[in-house]
């Protein structure tokens, strides 16, 4: 795997970089023009999934994440008093604008504290299954559950923060929130056999050591803005075990 693909999956999940700039191992790309990549369809109500005319299995993406996303805050609609849905979940390829900047394809999944939606790039699915060794369906449904997991922090104030250990904690915790939704789902009777595998594989293929032993390099935790495969892969049991209270939420 090429340096441009780690740094973009090691950028996976942060939100930091879309409000500070050009970060390694964060968000990169902002303030030049979209560089690919359609407009969005446009939909008005509040909480639902835009997404641009794509192939057959990219209509088909786009439904199960609509589902997923309705899914996932259904969980935090009953759990948190006063939770408001997040504006839409976009899909895109390539690039997009947000209310944040001009995302690239560098960028990988994100959500904006400024527009409130969150931005889902179809190519880091392919990348997470292809290359990363996480395939499955609920690996993905494990990515948008982290991201509404920072609307969830920023709806109780707790996005703000400077700082690398901050920004860790921050992460840690949306992969913590994402496990307490799978602990509710599966209340709910709507995970199969293997999912929670499936999110736990993935945690652990984007914890930033094994990102960083995937790039050919030294594993350097000073410089890590996510967290290890072993803290993520943690934290989502947390929240599996504990429900949100035990995210701190």
């Amino acid at each position: 795997m090429g340096l441009f693909s780690i740094l973009r999956v090691a950028s996976m999940f942060g939100w930091k970089g879309i409000l500070v700039g050009l970060i390694i191992a964060a968000f990169v790309g902002f303030g030049g023009q979209c560089v690919g990549g359609s407009e969005p369809q446009q939909q008005n109500r509040a909480g639902s999934t835009q997404h641009y005319q794509g192939s057959p299995d990219e209509e088909k993406s786009a439904k199960f994440v609509g589902y997923v996303l309705e899914d996932v805050q259904k969980t935090w609609r009953a759990q948190i008093p006063g939770y408001k849905d997040v504006a839409s979940l976009v899909l895109f390829r390539r690039g997009i604008h947000s209310g944040c900047g001009t995302a690239t394809t560098a960028v990988g999944p994100f959500y904006c504290p400024v527009d409130k939606k969150v931005y889902i790039d179809l190519s880091f699915y392919d990348e997470l299954k292809n290359q990363l060794g996480a395939p499955g369906d609920f690996a993905e449904a494990y990515v948008i559950a982290h991201e509404v997991g920072h609307h969830v922090q920023d709806l109780k104030g707790l996005l703000g923060g400077t700082g690398r250990d901050n920004s860790i904690h921050t992460e840690l915790q949306a992969d913590c929130l994402a496990g307490a939704w799978a602990r509710d789902a599966e209340k709910r009777g709507e995970l199969e056999m293997g999912d929670i595998d499936e999110a736990l594989n993935a945690a652990s293929q984007i914890g930033d050591d094994t990102l960083q032993r995937k790039a050919g390099g030294t594993v350097q935790p000073e410089t890590w803005t996510h967290g290890s495969s072993a803290q993520r892969n943690a934290s989502f049991k947390k929240g599996y075990t504990d429900g949100a209270a035990g995210c701190g939420i």
